[in-house]
């Protein structure tokens, strides 16, 4: 027999879950005006932007496909029904971009590794109902 308020039934206190969305809201917004901004840059061919692609070797049109990415990626995020995907897509740009940083382009890897944190902790904040379940079912 289950007891009707057993306390895996008890949802969570309301002040924790308004605190969330605001984080979430939070985070999204910085990572939307950070990743507009720098894909606008790139797109525009702005030269902070275009000396790092010299530098990596591969072509200006990576420059450009980045911009895209990440005007992309920043609308996404700004859309609750497409955060997931958002924050997806542009962590994976943050990871290359810390490899590039780490170990091709002068300059340091840490303003990459911190987008890479905010990106990171949107994806999971995101994560379909399917991923939240069984992380769930993983801690019970």
């Amino acid at each position: 027999m289950k007891l009707p308020h057993s306390s895996a039934e008890i949802p969570p206190a309301q002040p924790q879950v308004r605190i969330s969305k605001y984080v979430s809201r939070g985070l999204r917004i910085l990572a939307a005006v950070v990743f507009l901004a720098a894909g606008a840059a790139k797109l525009a061919g702005v030269p902070a932007m275009v000396q790092p692609f010299d530098q990596l070797g591969i072509g200006q049109w990576f420059r450009i496909l980045t911009g895209i990415v990440e005007v992309i990626g920043g609308v996404a995020v700004l859309i609750p029904a497409t955060a997931f995907l958002g924050g997806l897509l542009l962590s994976a740009t943050m990871i290359g971009a810390l490899l590039a940083h780490s170990f091709v382009i002068e300059g340091s890897p840490v303003p990459a590794l911190v987008l890479l944190l905010i990106t990171a902790a949107i994806t999971w904040q995101h994560r379909p109902n399917g991923l939240a379940a069984a992380a769930r079912a993983a801690r019970a």
